[in-house]
């Protein structure tokens, strides 16, 4: 265990910031950890952007943490392919933060006889793209995706997400993708390797029970659901399983991050 208690996995979006906005309190918090020394890992599904790319987007939104704190779905995917087939080839649909994630694992990015056809997230999905990923997977090529999540938000509404063009694939080949990101306990296994951490000593902090709760669960860590993202405590209640505590926003946690299950002196 730290020196300062628990260790920390915790997701962004939904927890830390919401639409491009700080979560009150999340500030404090993290600095507090930091302050502590002790370990913490921020994860995300989203495989478009690179840890240096997210440390620069929670910066504008006045968190400071460092890029070796960010883990991504694109991450613990070249983490896991670099695992099962070392210095293998891939075809990629996806942006930076994956094709960059393959590359530092030693993976060839190809169009011919890859490996594997690996689906992650992307702004502009090509349909040729779609139809070549399609035809590989057919031809023999291992089918990978970074996350299931099926739809994503955006300014003008919801975007489709890996998890859809990855159903169309499945539905085209007859081939299911192997997923890798939450709720995959993978991903948080590969992140508490990361920091060196123990499932016995480590929260997971989320705002999903289907994708945060559960692979935290999965992985035998303890599990704090706040509500300032997409579960609140009525729909948490509909699922067969349940968090270790549930509180408002990540600001309860300020001031008691050695144990979050005590109360606050004066409570």
């Amino acid at each position: 265990m730290s020196k300062a208690g628990f260790n920390y996995l915790m997701d962004m979006d939904g927890v830390l910031v919401r639409e491009e906005h700080l979560v009150p309190g999340a500030d404090q918090f993290i600095g507090e950890l930091r302050d502590n020394d002790t370990p913490f890992m921020v994860l995300t599904n989203n495989s478009i952007y690179t840890p240096r790319d997210l440390r620069a987007r929670l910066l504008r939104t006045g968190l400071d943490i460092p890029e070796e704190a960010i883990w991504t779905s694109a991450l613990a995917t070249a983490g896991f392919l670099q695992e099962q087939r070392p210095g293998g080839s891939a075809y990629v649909i996806g942006e930076s933060g994956l094709t960059t994630a393959l590359h530092n694992a030693g993976y060839i990015m190809t169009e011919r006889d890859p490996d594997y056809v690996v689906l992650g997230e992307t702004r502009t999905y090509s349909f040729e793209a779609i139809t070549r990923a399609i035809r590989l997977v057919e031809n023999g090529a291992r089918f990978i995706a970074t996350n299931p999540d099926e739809k994503g938000p955006s300014r003008e509404g919801s975007l489709p997400a890996t998890g859809a063009v990855a159903a169309l694939i499945e539905k085209a080949t007859g081939r299911a993708p192997y997923y890798v990101g939450k709720p995959n306990p993978l991903m948080m296994r590969s992140a508490l390797r990361a920091i060196g951490a123990h499932s016995e000593n480590t929260l997971m902090i989320g705002d999903r029970m289907d994708t945060d709760v559960r692979s935290g669960l999965e992985a035998g860590l303890q599990t704090i659901l706040v509500l300032t993202g997409i579960s609140d405590t009525t729909t948490a209640e509909l699922f067969p399983y349940r968090p270790t505590a549930v509180m408002a926003s990540i600001a309860d946690l300020v001031g008691r991050s050695r144990n979050p299950f005590e109360e606050k002196s004066g409570e």
